[in-house]
């Protein structure tokens, strides 16, 4: 057996379109959850929140880590993946998300903040590690513990500080804001667990089973953006909580004002 480090291919322009899905499904997915907390009834407010976790979930945390992967090699050995952890870490991702976004409630409340943060943090990572348990290759992964916490660090304090801003923040320019934060925050974390990575590569070993990451990333990819068009749609289409407000009130004066017109 030999120590062989990893390296990452295809350049700066994967990184540039990791981060670009990343933040693209961060934005969308903290609009839909802003959305959430002005429903006016708890299944519209699931709707959203659902919406919001495939949002962050499916496409700024999973689709984000395997557009990155497709960088990952190992010279001398083919790279495969496991189906079944793939799905896996899909489903953890987005499941843990709703969760936390269940958590985080309607109102601002540090406590609830600080848990929704947490939990949305570990998740990334659990995806993270969850998505490398279903790599393949010749040999074994050994990770560093102190790039682990660093990892989970800053998914737990950008995550937060990004939720933190869609809670509270009325400006629209600010809340785009907050879903770069979150999407620098994934890719950021996805690379300082990269950098915790250390390769054993066993050429003697039987060379490993699983797809290549292409045969089901490129479906994925189209189908995942294709999916990003519903909460899009949803969150262009809704109504203005200020704008109906108004209305409401609008409506609620012309009322009177007829009613006092009959009785005079």
């Amino acid at each position: 057996m030999s120590d062989e480090m990893h390296h990452f291919s295809m350049g700066i322009w994967l990184l540039a379109l990791a981060f670009v899905v990343s933040v693209a499904g961060s934005v969308i997915g903290l609009a839909c959850t802003r959305h959430s907390m002005n429903a006016t009834t708890r299944e519209s407010r699931m709707r959203w929140l659902f919406m919001a976790a495939l949002s962050i979930g499916g496409v700024a945390i999973w689709l984000m880590h395997f557009i990155a992967m497709l960088g990952f090699s190992v010279p001398g050995s083919p790279i495969r993946y496991s189906l079944m952890w793939t799905v896996v870490s899909a489903l953890i991702s987005v499941t843990a998300v709703f969760v936390g976004l269940v958590i985080i409630g309607t109102e601002f409340r540090l406590s609830r903040l600080l848990a929704g943060g947490l939990v949305m943090g570990v998740a990334v990572n659990v995806m993270h590690y969850t998505g490398m348990r279903a790599l393949r290759f010749q040999g074994e992964i050994h990770y560093d513990v102190y790039f682990v916490a660093l990892s989970l660090l800053i998914a737990v304090v950008a995550g937060t500080v990004a939720l933190w801003f869609t809670m509270i923040v009325e400006s629209t320019v600010l809340r785009l804001f907050a879903g770069v934060i979150m999407g620098v925050a994934v890719v950021s974390m996805h690379y300082t667990g990269m950098a915790a990575v250390e390769v054993v590569h066993d050429p003697s070993a039987t060379t490993p089973e699983g797809l290549e990451v292409f045969s089901f990333l490129f479906p994925v990819f189209v189908l995942g953006l294709l999916a990003l068009a519903i909460p899009i749609v949803a969150v262009l289409t809704a109504p203005d909580p200020v704008t109906a407000h108004m209305d409401s009130a609008a409506d609620e004066l012309a009322s009177e004002a007829r009613e006092f017109a009959v009785r005079d």
